[in-house]
């Protein structure tokens, strides 16, 4: 214990120390701008001058001298606005010299380059807890914390195809038992934390994917450069194609204000649909592709996705006929007094080698003070589920989203977490006015249920992956998060966070948590 401390408190120091130097040591600086072209000094239309003056003082003299004298004026005057012309256009010229040189220097935009480190230490205050099972988060559980770090490469070798490569590294473990360290919440409350159980920092590959775009013409659009993303045009009315290995949350379920667990919510019931078990192995990655068609305002998707061949499981399913996970989603974009938004709809349905509840219990009912196990009945099977997503900007500085999600939890969960039914909804508010407008308050909160069989298993003694106290008096879990990204420059955010859970793992017998947060974050 001595030494995971001493671990991660250098760790951390390490991590406090390129912070730091990101802080302290300034950006580079750009050419230093042209100066402002001196403009030469205009007379005053309702003004004098010296010469009208003296021809109006002076009654004696000769007109025509005079009007000679006003002709000569107004040829030197000539003279000099040529030969200002003439230099406003060399200098012209010398900057459009100066941008062309400008451009040469950028990099070729047809590649970029990004990465991020992520820390997160959560720790749980006392709690009630008359008994434990062999999922049961612990009460004297005080400290847990997840490292990751991701390199993000994009190139596009033709025009309207892009190769991602994501190497990643991982480390630590959530609140939970030592066998994966994230176990005792349905809803757990670190999005970083994986079910591996391996604390040791384990790279590994995130994404090796081939994007392929088909424009159907008309208007373009612009598209940022950014993680996994080359700047660049293409067609509002496009067709793309994905194939390799990924994540399935990188195509379905997105929302602009919770969906990112190094930047905005970390419980795994609000940065995704709790009630999706979406196809992956034990990292949260898994190979498969996708297909969509964007229009203007509305989008359609699908995809398919390998399921592991165990559930929790690193390895994949050899057989992808009987072990594959489908979803198809449809998004539509809209506008309320200027402010964007979007509804979509989403349905899946997952194809693995699962459990069934009510055949455990049919089982362990058959032997005198049996206890069901979920293992014992596996055989390809299909689950099948809903789910909802949507967000709304209400002004420049405030966000709104919610989400629903509900599947048939008949057969055991086999990737993501034990949640059958979920409503959540939140806020995300930007600190334009207290004068930190790239900070970020975040406030949201969910509910998540479970199916009769599911309860009843859980009720029965079984346990599984995540949740399973032993014995259950069920409720719903309740969960409120907040919590406040610290700016402190560009791609370095700072978090402190708080998170209340009521009946964790649905247990009314158990609990409430009180749950406390610390993030860092680097991204270039």
């Amino acid at each position: 214990m001595a030494r995971s401390r001493r671990t991660w408190c250098g760790f951390w120091l390490w991590l406090a120390v390129g912070g730091l130097v990101c802080i302290l040591v300034p950006p580079a600086r750009g050419q230093a701008p042209d100066l402002p072209i001196p403009v030469a000094p205009q007379p005053s239309p309702a003004g004098k001058t010296g010469s009208d003056s003296e021809a109006a003082d002076s009654g004696k003299k000769n007109p025509d001298e005079g009007k000679k004298k006003d002709e000569k004026e107004n040829g030197d005057k000539k003279d000099k606005d040529d030969k200002d012309k003439d230099k406003d256009k060399d200098k012209e010229k010398d900057k459009d010299d100066k941008d062309k040189d400008k451009d040469k220097d950028k990099a070729p935009d047809w590649y970029n380059v990004h990465a991020q480190a992520t820390v997160v230490s959560q720790g749980v205050f006392p709690f009630r807890s008359p008994y434990m099972g062999p999922n049961s988060l612990a009460s004297n559980q005080n400290l847990a914390s997840t490292a990751t770090a991701t390199l993000f490469l994009a190139a596009r070798p033709f025009r309207d195809t892009e190769i991602i490569f994501n190497p990643e590294m991982a480390a630590g473990g959530g609140l939970g038992n030592a066998v994966n360290g994230t176990t005792g919440i349905a809803g757990f409350p670190n999005g970083e934390a994986t079910r591996t159980g391996i604390p040791q920092p384990t790279p590994y590959l995130a994404r090796l994917l081939v994007k392929q775009t088909f424009g159907l013409g008309g208007e373009q659009e612009s598209l940022e450069d950014e993680q996994n993303q080359v700047a660049g045009k293409v067609d509002i009315d496009r067709v793309v194609v994905r194939v390799g290995k990924m994540s399935a949350t990188d195509l379905f379920d997105d929302n602009a204000y919770s969906h990112d667990p190094r930047t905005q919510f970390l419980n795994w019931a609000l940065m995704y649909n709790g009630a999706w078990d979406y196809p992956a192995n034990v990292r949260g990655y898994t190979y498969g592709g996708g297909i969509e068609l964007n229009r203007k305002d509305w989008t359609l998707r699908y995809g398919i996705f390998a399921e592991p061949a165990i559930a929790n499981g690193a390895p994949i399913d050899p057989r992808l006929l009987a072990a594959h996970g489908q979803a198809t989603e449809y998004e539509q974009r809209f506008k309320i007094n200027d402010h964007p938004g979007s509804f979509a709809v989403m349905a899946y349905m997952n194809n693995a080698h699962m459990g069934n509840y009510r055949l455990a219990l049919a089982e362990a009912a058959a032997q005198p003070g049996g206890i069901p196990d979920i293992a014992a009945t596996r055989s390809y099977r299909i689950k099948y589920g809903f789910g909802i997503t949507a967000e709304q900007e209400l002004t420049k500085d405030v966000g709104l989203f919610g989400r629903a999600g509900w599947n048939d939890g008949q057969s055991e969960t086999w990737a993501f977490t034990e949640i059958d039914q979920t409503v959540s909804g939140g806020v995300l508010i930007k600190g334009t006015s207290w004068g930190r407008p790239d900070d970020r308050l975040g406030i949201g909160a969910v509910a998540n249920g479970l199916s009769n069989a599911h309860r009843d298993y859980l009720e029965a003694g079984g346990v599984g992956f995540i949740i399973g106290d032993g014995h259950l008096h069920y409720a719903p879990e309740e969960i409120v998060e907040v919590f406040y990204n610290f700016q402190l420059r560009k791609g370095v955010v700072f978090t402190l966070g708080t998170s209340g859970v009521n009946h964790p793992a649905y247990n009314q017998d158990r609990g409430p948590l009180a749950i406390w947060s610390v993030r860092l974050h680097l991204e270039y």
